[in-house]
């Protein structure tokens, strides 16, 4: 996939940061953090673009990938406040109390253009997926909700998995039982680290969702025009 990006660089101290955003907005996709449970509503566009985004972090391990998500088309259904999404590995260091002040410098950016490579994607999620009920293993997707964002911690393997879930997402989403009358459907979870203690599971939902107006929505391999009524019998 080729994404189209907006890069920013910048110092803060003896640090230089390294951001990028979508280039133009997600519109018809929104993110609410979970209380316990969350929800990430997208059309097929949005859905396949954060595929693409998190591919795209998975392998830059030096770089913070915020997608805002709060300006977008108000969902007509869904409850919580909109947030935004930040993807950052867990060896980049990123405290979420320092987004405010970063966040304020994304004022200069350069145009960026990247390719995605789904097939080595596809293949490190296999792997995750292989070894991940190892007792050893603890590469999780964690979370923390700070300044009206969403941020998630990961490693290489779990946000490739993450791209792929949300690839079948939009592949598969507008295939599904009621989607041409405007409803969500339920297309995967985003696997977080619980807290202690028990209680609820925390988890986003990942759900597949056309935009408005409905009617001109068209299923993968519907004609786009819709057929003409028959003509009145005399």
């Amino acid at each position: 996939m080729r994404l189209r990006l907006r890069e920013f660089r910048f110092r803060t101290g003896p640090h230089e940061h390294r951001v990028v955003q979508p280039r133009w907005p997600l519109r018809h996709t929104s993110l609410t953090a979970p209380d316990p449970i969350g929800m990430l509503r997208g059309d097929h566009d949005g859905l396949n673009r954060l595929a693409g985004l998190f591919s795209f972090a998975a392998y830059s391990r030096h770089t913070i990938v915020h997608i805002p998500l709060r300006d977008g088309v108000p969902p007509d259904e869904g409850w919580g406040e909109r947030v935004d999404l930040v993807l950052a590995h867990h060896t980049l260091g990123l405290r979420p109390s320092q987004w405010p002040e970063l966040r304020r410098k994304l004022r200069n950016s350069s145009p960026l253009t990247v390719r995605t490579d789904e097939a080595r994607t596809a293949r490190d999620a296999v792997s995750w997926r292989g070894r991940r009920e190892r007792a050893d293993v603890r590469d999780e997707l964690r979370h923390i909700t700070h300044a009206r964002t969403f941020f998630l911690f990961g490693n290489r393997d779990v946000f490739a998995e993450t791209a792929t879930d949300f690839a079948h997402a939009a592949g598969w989403g507008p295939r599904q039982k009621g989607v041409v009358k405007g409803h969500s459907v339920l297309m995967a979870g985003l696997p977080l680290v619980q807290p202690p203690g028990g209680g609820h599971p925390v988890e986003v939902l990942i759900c597949f969702k056309p935009y408005p107006p409905y009617a001109h929505f068209r299923r993968p391999g519907e004609s786009a025009t819709r057929p003409r009524r028959p003509a009145a019998a005399p």
